[in-house]
């Protein structure tokens, strides 16, 4: 039997997938301190393809001399560059109406009403599940690969990108808290200082460094302890005013946000800290599925209702491992 003959409401409703279908990506990008730090700063990129590419400049050309005179220079041929290969992956919300739903709100504005609550439902969903992903591994089927991967405990086992991780270029930095600083065994409001401008001196270079702190709730209780005495420290810039309970870190030459990124329902690992250069991050999309509505309003051949997806195809990505730590606590 065909699904409500009432062409009216089925486009209503696929109009309102229309409108919101455009501010997905803000949704999403505004609903994570990092994602919104990386599309401020451009980093959500386009791709074409089967596999996503990042450019590594992995290599000097050791043609610098020095040299007086007539001496002679150095010219000598150098591979540069390589490239870093990942898999994009697909994931999608769907929004749902029954026809029986339609029809019980089949005035304009009752429909409005339920299908606001339908689209909110799916959207919340949408970032939920994204944020998951972008704090996970990437082990689960068809997921990204997230921020446990990018900034991995163990810096030097299996590969990354197509790349080993076996290759000192290709690291990233971990710090066990209970071991990696004299004197220090743990993560707390008066060692947590310290280990902050360690890791911020030791992971920078020049005006190069990490420029986004993201902290598990135990860190950020430990760093709020930390400088309680200290208040104008308290982020009023975007981050803040967005929403996001945030402080700044002062040390080491540098100025860096600070970003409580645990509470309810947060993947982020407990007792955990991320030192992020957002530069060296991306998001790679395919232009075409970029949080946004795909597939036309489809209606199950076998059920009385209506379906809309929303969804994106793409990866999370990196290409400079040299500013990017994580800090983790063996024994707090």
């Amino acid at each position: 039997m065909a699904m409500n003959p009432n062409e009216r409401l089925q486009e209503a409703f696929s109009l309102a997938l229309e409108d919101r279908s455009q501010g997905y990506a803000d949704l999403v990008s505004n609903s994570n301190a990092l994602l919104h730090v990386m599309k401020k700063r451009n980093q959500f990129k386009t791709f074409s393809g089967p596999t996503i590419r990042e450019r590594l400049l992995y290599n000097e050309s050791g043609t610098y001399i020095r040299y007086a005179g007539y001496e002679f220079l150095n010219p000598q041929p150098a591979e540069l560059f390589n490239d870093a290969e990942f898999t994009p992956k697909q994931a999608a919300v769907s929004v749902t109406l029954s026809g029986e739903d339609i029809l019980k709100n089949s005035g304009t504005n009752q429909l409005k009403d339920i299908m606001e609550e339908h689209m909110m439902a799916a959207e919340q969903e949408l970032t939920d599940r994204f944020v998951e992903d972008l704090h996970s591994a990437g082990t689960a089927a068809n997921q990204i690969g997230g921020l446990q991967l990018v900034i991995p405990t163990t810096v030097n086992a299996g590969s990354y990108g197509g790349i080993a991780r076996s290759n000192p270029i290709w690291q990233t930095t971990s710090y066990d808290a209970n071991s990696a600083f004299a004197g220090i065994n743990t993560v707390s409001a008066s060692t947590v200082k310290t280990i902050f401008d360690n890791i911020m001196i030791a992971r920078s270079r020049g005006n190069k460094g990490p420029n986004l702190i993201l902290c598990s709730s135990e860190h950020y209780i430990a760093y709020t302890a930390a400088t309680v005495a200290i208040q104008q420290i308290t982020n009023e810039n975007e981050l803040g005013k967005l929403g996001f309970t945030s402080l700044k870190y002062f040390g080491a030459g540098k100025s860096v946000d600070v970003v409580l990124e645990g509470g309810i329902g947060s993947a982020m690992p407990a007792n955990t800290t991320y030192f992020i250069d957002t530069t060296a991050l991306r998001f790679r999309y395919h232009p075409d599925r970029n949080f946004v509505k795909f597939g036309g309003k489809q209606a199950p051949i076998n059920q009385d209702a209506i379906v809309q997806h929303i969804g994106f195809f793409g990866e999370l990505t990196m290409n400079n491992p040299l500013h990017m730590a994580k800090l983790y606590d063996s024994a707090p």
